[in-house]
């Protein structure tokens, strides 16, 4: 898919490649939008620049009210970030909705805003919120851009091509302001928005304890809708409108009559123009009263699952850790990929252009990681990357250099036993009694295995799952496995194999 792989260590490094190549090189990072693009034979380029090793791009922090976002934070940061939670819950809430959590483990936001799709999830909120991006170039140095400046057209933006998004930054949320974001998809996980609705609301004295309709008034509002027109607007009409009201009833549906005055939505596949509209007048007045009441964080998990293990303490999500490799001192990546898979080193010398998923499976021989569809719809390629479960068709090769990989093959050695030892430290003899990850049995015993072609997968993702929380509830493992599709329909009894 592509000749070239470069991987700076620093910004500087990074613009200045940028600055040669420009034009001629995209860069990379999550992977998520990138490589389903090359695929298909979107925006091909023969160079790759991979921006994973600019550890200091990394973070989501508050500073004196704003929050601010580096150029790596995946969807995943977001939702670990208590920060976000309080002062950015419509971000929150919009990255809980991007395709699964193998997605959100990889994802950054930064590619989501530069994907630039009027569907894409972060965009509405990020624009609700007042959000800015930070660019920065070698021969221009640093410019910082409004986000309802940043979008020219579907997947058009003035990012230039010698520039990187460096960081988002936006005002955190203020006592007397509330916000929500509502997706409406045709299904509950990897879902392309038909329409989605952002909503940050300023009310006068405060947003405290809700109170009886119309006792709070409102002094600002900033309504985004996606998947609407070509690029995220503001519904002007609705917002207003609601300057000097309470949100009674009558103030709420006609706010979302108004938003429909703003948008000329098209008909596709999925959904036509006139459900579109009806749909959102709908939601704008069902979100409208549920910030009256205080409801705007209802359904937002208080602990979403993140499928990762590798890079903070699932049971303090206030503290920030880095990934372990992320510790240590890294060798330049210079063509060959030296990586360990399940405990093993591999010094990978021709498979710089290629998947994670192709490497794995014509460099190595191991061929239990599946390819699906290739395009991180179905989860069978899912493996684990420092921790994380990834869909490893939407991951370059080369960022497997100096990490961790563990494939089905490898799960087994990854389980505690009865002592808290890894199966398989003590030799041949502790494996002949536990050959199997506890889950891989559970599937045996429930006979949660049909064609067993998803099953690598899922069980990958069933087995991180179990790493992050040992004793998970229905809705958690369905969550779990949500990005893994089962092509015979077996999914009872998968559940049943997980929660046994």
């Amino acid at each position: 898919m592509w000749q070239t792989y470069l991987q700076p260590t620093t910004v500087e490094e990074t613009l200045r490649l940028l600055h040669e190549h420009a034009g001629r090189a995209r860069i990379v990072a999550g992977g998520t939008d990138v490589m389903v693009e090359l695929q298909r034979g979107i925006k091909p380029t023969s160079t790759l620049i991979d921006i994973t090793n600019l550890r200091d791009l990394r973070y989501v922090r508050e500073d004196s009210g704003v929050i601010r976002l580096g150029a790596l934070t995946t969807h995943n940061d977001v939702l670990a970030s208590q920060e976000c939670h309080r002062g950015a819950l419509p971000l929150a809430q919009a990255c809980v909705e991007v395709g699964a959590p193998q997605i959100r483990t990889r994802g950054t936001v930064a590619g989501n805003l530069i994907t630039a799709s009027p569907a894409n999830d972060t965009i509405t909120p990020l624009m609700a919120l007042g959000a800015e991006v930070v660019l920065v170039s070698q021969e221009n140095g640093e410019r910082v851009v409004p986000m309802d400046k940043f979008y020219q057209g579907v997947r058009r933006t003035v990012l230039a091509t010698d520039e990187l998004l460096r960081e988002i930054r936006f005002p955190a949320l203020r006592a007397n302001q509330r916000g929500l974001f509502i997706k409406l998809g045709l299904r509950r996980a990897q879902a392309i928005s038909v329409i989605h609705v952002a909503m940050v609301l300023t009310f006068d004295g405060g947003a405290g304890a809700a109170g009886a309709a119309g006792e709070i008034i409102v002094s600002g509002a900033c309504i985004t809708l996606g998947s609407l027109a070509p690029i995220i607007v503001h519904a002007q009409q609705a917002e207003a409108y609601l300057v000097g009201k309470g949100l009674t009833q009558d103030v709420c549906e006609e706010a979302g009559r108004l938003a429909c005055a703003d948008v000329r939505p098209i008909d596709d596949l999925r959904g036509t123009a006139s459900y579109r509209l009806t749909t959102l007048a709908s939601l704008v007045a069902d979100g409208l009263r549920r910030i009256r009441d205080g409801r705007q964080a209802e359904g937002f998990p208080a602990r979403p699952v993140l499928l990762d293990t590798g890079n903070r303490n699932t049971d303090n999500q206030d503290e920030q850790k880095v990934h372990p490799y992320m510790a240590q001192p890294m060798a330049r990546f210079t063509g060959t990929i030296d990586t360990t898979i399940n405990g093993k080193p591999y010094h990978l010398a021709h498979a710089h252009n290629k998947s994670l998923l192709n490497a794995l499976r014509e460099d190595t021989g191991l061929t239990g990681t599946k390819e699906g569809c290739a395009e991180g719809e179905c989860g069978a390629c899912t493996v684990w990357l420092n921790g994380q479960a990834v869909m490893s068709c939407l991951v370059p090769a080369p960022q497997a250099h100096n990490a961790s990989v563990t494939t089905i093959e490898g799960l087994a050695d990854t389980a505690p036993n009865t002592a808290g030892t890894p199966v398989g430290a003590h030799g041949n003899s502790l494996r002949s009694i536990a050959p199997l990850h506890p889950l891989q049995k559970a599937f045996i015993d429930h006979a949660a295995v049909q064609c067993g072609f998803c099953i690598p997968g899922m069980i990958m993702a069933g087995a991180k799952l179990l790493d992050e929380r040992p004793q998970p509830n229905v809705e958690e493992v369905q969550v779990a496995i949500s990005g893994n599709i089962c092509r015979c329909t077996g999914y009872r009894k998968i559940l049943d194999a997980m929660l046994g």
